[in-house]
């Protein structure tokens, strides 16, 4: 069974900079395509972006284009999500799980509704 523990969050001020990490167990890990998502207060949780089980193929949502840049290692089962040019929007609490895709495709919607216990991101001055 797929697990995932996201680390990294913190608060940060506008323009700048943090990684996510999400750390993946299960001998399968290299079998996922990976998604971030985050639930802001008072909102519904949307999908950030997602990297296919390969690592070739990425999306983002159109918020964070340009901003935003996922990654993976599946040597190392993890995966990263390098944000830039953060603003107050951003803030939420930030989750990796499993997104629809396969190996050279993927799209930053969830598989299921098992949620780990997310990273807090705050961007405030």
């Amino acid at each position: 069974q797929l697990q995932l523990v996201e680390s990294g969050g913190g608060l940060v001020q506008p323009g700048g900079s943090l990684r996510l990490s999400c750390a993946g167990s299960g001998f399968t890990f290299e079998l996922y395509a990976i998604g971030w998502f985050r639930q802001a207060p008072g909102k519904e949780r949307e999908g950030v972006s997602c990297i296919s089980i390969s690592g070739n193929s990425t999306n983002y949502a159109d918020s964070v284009k340009g901003r935003f840049t996922i990654s993976r290692d599946n040597a190392k089962k993890m995966v990263y999500l390098q944000m830039n040019s953060l603003k107050p929007e951003d803030t939420a609490v930030y989750y990796c799980a499993e997104g629809e895709g396969g190996y050279s495709w993927c799209m930053p919607r969830a598989t299921s509704d098992s949620w780990g216990q997310g990273t807090q991101v705050t961007v405030s001055s």
